[in-house]
């Protein structure tokens, strides 16, 4: 990597450190270290309820997910708006009537001190593995394309977000979101119209997208029923509503971003904001991706983009066979070229033209197929390497066609996404172990300087724990969905925890506690056993441990 690229990163990165420290040096209790003295504008709620949720695994897997898929993926986030509606209904007015600085608190108010714990036990395990993650996937990608060391990446991304997040609390997460988001923006912006400018002379926007079209990439919305299908408008629209439900309403490090605003309305509009921007948002990521793979329409692409694979398989027995692969994409390729020449003819006919599209497809079909023979090599030849590699098909387009210093504001702009999101997560895990557990359960009055440094403590061990996962995760088949499946598991449960509580007020807390244990050791065996698509365990989940506390406390009632 260029010095000038490195220079835009560190100076990027470092602005972020320094002035999230010195901004928010001075929080002295702990309404304003975890509440950030409730004086926080909708537009700082919105930008920083979506920082949170925008980690680097967004920017670095999506643009990948629609290089591999298409734009399909957007049908995930169609529930969001309908859950940010009835989050404004129903749950900003609630934790803001009753002043709480967790959403656990509300719990032991409705049922008791067990169903308290239980429900933050639930968020912090979950939410301690996805902290984990957001620091290990900018990481390992990286450590993969950069040569630098995975563990070192690991503890330096943790130390940087652990400093301000220390220093500051919820309002240094706050603070330096906003300046995240706009590297983050001013990258992927930048790097699309770049990628539009790099295509041939004679391909403009639109016949970049019929030619996307033409090998299934623009397949936005998928309408039918079958539910092994994991992204469809049914299963978005329903599974993504509960999930998103869960994970706004539920989690702390959503709960806590809107917890900081100055009223009940600037939360709300706020929340309204993030539901109506992050749908389009996270279609300009996708087609960010559906551009890369226009781009590579045009331009050699490697046979697998994870550069440690290819390593891996050319230091093995399996060179020459990998290598004919390579030989058969190289063919392939100019046979795209030429089909795009003659697509390009002057008075071609329309007959012939659709005919040449339905070659091009199946050329890009068949280029799908020698990507899968790679990987089975792959695979033989090292099978601890990860042959999966839509996560590094962007990082590896940034690296070798982007220009000087629009790299580093990229890079910056991952790395800045990682740290936002970790933050976030590891304020919110801070103060519900701070709240939840240890004020809880603390029998003599403390000082309100003492609960601040106990926060800062839990933040800092917090902060370890996520370091020690990223050091110990392995890589998954995406890791957008990875986070997602382990918000699947948890969150259903705990949706259902927090709608017994606002709707089902005959349901008592023995009730709701033993059903929440039972489904959740159901919900996990059903995953492991795939017994359905991950969305889906949202509205099964939240289902379930409803149905089993009424059972409960019928049978209660009538014995």
């Amino acid at each position: 990597m260029h010095y000038i690229d490195i220079i835009v990163m560190v100076v990027s990165i470092a602005f972020i450190v320094i002035y999230g420290t010195y901004k928010t040096k001075k929080s002295q209790n702990v309404q304003d270290y975890i509440k950030s003295g409730n004086d926080a504008r909708w537009w700082t709620v919105g930008i920083s309820v979506m920082a949170t949720q925008a980690s680097a695994i967004t920017f670095l897997s999506t643009p990948g997910q629609a290089y591999d898929d298409g734009m399909g993926f957007v049908q995930f986030y169609f529930g969001l708006p309908i859950a940010m509606v009835i989050i404004c209904m129903v749950f900003i007015p609630i934790y803001h009537r009753l002043k709480v600085y967790t959403a656990y608190e509300y719990l032991e108010s409705r049922f008791d001190k067990k169903t308290r714990t239980l429900t933050a036990l639930l968020f912090l395990t979950q939410r301690g593995l996805s902290a984990g993650i957001t620091i290990f996937a900018p990481a390992i990608i990286l450590s993969a394309v950069l040569g630098w060391d995975l563990f070192t990446l690991n503890i330096i991304i943790g130390i940087l977000v652990i400093v301000y997040t220390v220093s500051g609390g919820t309002r240094a997460v706050s603070v330096t979101q906003k300046q995240q988001m706009a590297i983050i923006f001013s990258g992927m912006v930048i790097a699309f119209f770049v990628i539009l400018s790099y295509l041939p002379e004679n391909i403009n926007f639109n016949n970049a997208l019929e030619i996307a079209a033409s090998s299934g990439k623009m397949e936005i919305l998928n309408f039918d029923f079958d539910f092994n299908q994991r992204y469809t408008v049914w299963s978005g629209l329903i599974g993504g509503t509960f999930l998103a439900l869960s994970y706004f309403g539920t989690d702390q490090s959503q709960v806590q971003r809107y917890l900081t605003a100055k009223s009940v309305k600037q939360s709300q509009v706020g929340m309204l904001f993030n539901g109506l921007l992050k749908v389009p948002m996270q279609f300009f990521i996708l087609l960010v991706g559906i551009m890369v793979f226009v781009f590579y329409q045009f331009n050699t692409a490697p046979l697998n983009f994870n550069p440690a694979a290819e390593i891996a398989v050319n230091q093995s027995e399996y060179k020459t066979d990998y290598q004919d692969i390579n030989q058969r994409l190289e063919h392939n390729f100019e046979h795209k070229k030429t089909l795009f020449s003659q697509m390009n003819t002057k008075g071609i006919s329309e007959t012939k033209f659709e005919n040449l599209k339905v070659q091009l497809a199946n050329a890009n079909f068949k280029e799908k197929e020698l990507r899968e023979e790679a990987k089975t090599l792959i695979n033989l030849a090292d099978d601890t390497v990860e042959t999966n590699d839509t996560d590094y098909v962007f990082i590896h387009f940034i690296l070798h066609n982007l220009p000087r210093g629009l790299i580093g504001l990229l890079l910056a702009a991952i790395l800045s996404a990682a740290m936002s999101s970790t933050a976030s997560e590891l304020n919110a895990l801070a103060s519900t172990t701070a709240i939840d557990l240890y004020r809880r359960n603390v029998k003599t009055t403390k000082t309100d300087i003492h609960f601040v440094n106990i926060s800062k403590l839990f933040t800092l061990l917090w902060g370890v724990v996520a370091i020690t996962v990223a050091c110990l995760a392995p890589l998954f088949d995406n890791l957008i969905e990875l986070v997602n499946i382990i918000g699947s598991i948890f969150y259903g449960n705990v949706l259902g925890i927090f709608l017994l509580a606002f709707f089902i007020k005959f349901v008592k807390s023995s009730a709701t506690f033993w059903a929440a244990v039972i489904t959740q050791i159901i919900v996990i065996f059903g995953y492991y056993f795939d017994i359905m698509p991950y969305l889906w365990l949202n509205l099964f989940g939240c289902a379930l441990v409803i149905s089993i506390a009424l059972l409960i406390q019928t049978l209660n009632q009538k014995s």
